[in-house]
């Protein structure tokens, strides 16, 4: 069964999809997980699509969250702010702990990119995540933003247009606003993968949040409970050094795993390896 839902976070009213497993009885209550997308993402992306089906197939119940300002969410549009997230991911885990049909003490996080240093950081700083599974996440933003932009022509023109957008904002209160890709480049050949709503303009203040950004300096708080690390090892949009600086700092049990012949968008790829080793590592970690 998919239900449309509504989750209030600091006053605004966030939109969802929970997917209900079949053959669930009356009054039994299962594991959970919340999927929380990409950078500008929303909840109707292939990799969300994907994870809600597939995580609901297994027996789990699934809620696929857009973040305010995102998709069909409330909030200013594109203004993108990863504590905020975080608030929205701790509300989302209230929601799922109240239903009728979800365990509350078996709630996990599950987000890739953006989504997967939010779901750490959360992870990190609220007990009640039973569980976390982050794909091509990264540990620290200053650092990510800097392999994403590898040249140090390409890093002194992000950083000069950051330190125009503070100067405009001191002097006369105006946000200036920044493309997508001049805040994360991603290759033509990728760029299907943003789609539908997803956004394309972001207030400076985005990146600049980001790049203060660091779920590396929690991670380790998240033991004993277990973490999935996955990451494209060409990842052409977030390089595997985001997870690498993720694994490095957490604790047991951990698992890093660095695949080939998939990209940055591996959830939405149809890949049966990354499937089947989702599949191997929940049987251990987290079964339903």
């Amino acid at each position: 069964m998919i239900e449309e839902v509504k989750i209030t976070s600091a006053g605004l009213q966030l939109a969802g999809t929970v997917h209900t497993p079949e053959g669930l009885s009356a009054g039994e209550k299962r594991p959970a997980f919340i999927y929380l997308h990409g950078f500008g993402g929303y909840r109707g992306g292939k990799s969300q699509i994907w994870a809600a089906e597939q995580f609901s197939a297994w027996g789990y119940v699934t809620l696929r969250l857009d973040f305010r300002g995102c998709g069909d969410s409330e909030g200013l549009r594109g203004w993108v702010l990863p504590l905020e997230q975080v608030e929205d991911a701790q509300n989302a885990i209230s929601y799922m702990a109240s239903r009728d049909d979800v365990a509350p003490d078996r709630i996990a996080l599950i987000g890739s990119s953006y989504g997967g240093a939010v779901s750490v950081y959360t992870a990190g700083i609220d007990k009640r995540v039973a569980a976390v599974i982050s794909q091509g996440g990264w540990g620290d933003g200053a650092n990510r933003s800097r392999t994403q932009h590898p040249t140090d022509a390409d890093w002194q023109t992000f950083t000069d247009t950051l330190e125009r957008g503070r100067k405009l904002k001191a002097d006369t209160g105006e946000t200036l606003m920044m493309h997508r890709y001049d805040i994360v480049p991603i290759p033509e050949h990728l760029r299907h993968n943003i789609d539908g709503p997803s956004i394309m303009e972001f207030p400076v203040d985005t990146p600049l949040a980001t790049m203060e950004f660091r779920p590396k300096d929690v991670i380790a708080d998240i033991a004993p409970r277990p973490i999935l690390l996955l990451h494209a090892a060409g990842d052409g949009v977030t390089p595997a050094n985001g997870s690498l600086e993720l694994y490095g700092n957490a604790g047991n049990p951990t698992e890093l795993h660095l695949l080939t012949g998939v990209d940055h968008f591996m959830f939405g790829e149809g890949s049966p390896r990354v499937t089947n080793l989702v599949k191997d590592w929940l049987d251990v970690y987290f079964p339903v």
